[in-house]
């Protein structure tokens, strides 16, 4: 745990070798990354923490004040833990927050991977309205729902990225978690949706990154992640065969060892052999 200024930020840590920071989405914790890390090859340094609201780490955010610079400005006090240039992994709202940190350019990376952000607001200035208004229309009835008293509100925001049943498939624990923490997860599309993001400024992202998402995901989804990577100078992306939006847990293997050799080229471009 650190002990931040602003409130505790999860820390945890693993391995040696380089630094691997792996930020999970919305109603995880570092333990959202599991299943991947059972996959991992030796030789790297986990560094595993929760975003604001989940886990250990303190809500800094309030409904008037959902600027993204409060999830960058957690995630880069776990860098600075750290204690060196680290490779940043963000799945889902973590992939959104592991943007903002490279475009602030506070804490030095080496690499980048973002694995289907919810970059709703790429979508509206690439005019893709229709995609735009999928997200909107989806957040704006679980809003709705939530706010109407239906505890599992949230189930539908599940489903939208996961297909029909998906929240319903989980483990109960999983379901309850999501469920207690529907109000931190309405925080966090606050902070999507506010989060401006145009060609121009994804142009200025230096750091090598790859983007990823999932090959039946939702059309939405992969559009606007399609777009991050169509943006960001020399990005890399990775479809995950058969996979949706929960693919560190369902396809961990193969999350596992696409990060593992993006992480692996841009350490040691002539080494990356070895983690395919």
């Amino acid at each position: 745990m650190i002990e931040d200024l602003r409130g505790r930020v999860d820390y945890d840590e693993t391995g040696t070798g380089p630094t691997v920071v792996l930020v999970p989405g919305s109603c995880s914790t570092g333990a959202a990354w599991r299943p991947m890390l059972a996959h991992w090859p030796r030789g790297f340094r986990c560094v595993t923490t929760s975003l604001l609201g989940y886990g250990g780490t303190a809500e800094r955010r309030t409904a008037g004040d959902t600027d993204i610079s409060h999830e960058a400005e957690a995630v880069e006090a776990v860098i600075r833990r750290a204690g060196c240039p680290v490779h940043l992994v963000g799945h889902s709202f973590g992939g959104l927050a592991a943007l903002a940190v490279a475009l602030r350019g506070r804490v030095p990376l080496l690499s980048l991977t973002i694995a289907e952000a919810p970059a709703a607001e790429i979508l509206r200035p690439m005019g893709e309205y229709r995609h735009y208004l999928a997200f909107r229309n989806m957040t704006d009835n679980y809003h709705l729902a939530f706010y109407s008293g239906d505890r599992n509100a949230i189930e539908q925001m599940i489903d939208f990225y996961g297909g029909a049943g998906t929240f319903a498939s989980w483990p109960q624990r999983v379901r309850e978690y999501a469920t207690e923490t529907t109000p931190v997860n309405l925080l966090d599309w606050a902070s999507a949706y506010g989060f401006e993001l145009t060609a121009e400024l994804l142009a200025t992202v230096r750091t090598p990154t790859l983007v990823a998402w999932g090959e039946v995901s939702h059309p939405a989804a992969k559009r606007a992640n399609e777009l991050l990577a169509l943006s960001i100078p020399n990005a890399s992306i990775a479809e995950i065969a058969g996979a949706a939006h929960f693919m560190i847990a369902t396809h961990a293997r193969e999350v596992a060892g696409m990060i593992a050799h993006h992480v692996a080229r841009s350490e040691h471009p002539s080494a990356t052999e070895l983690y395919q």
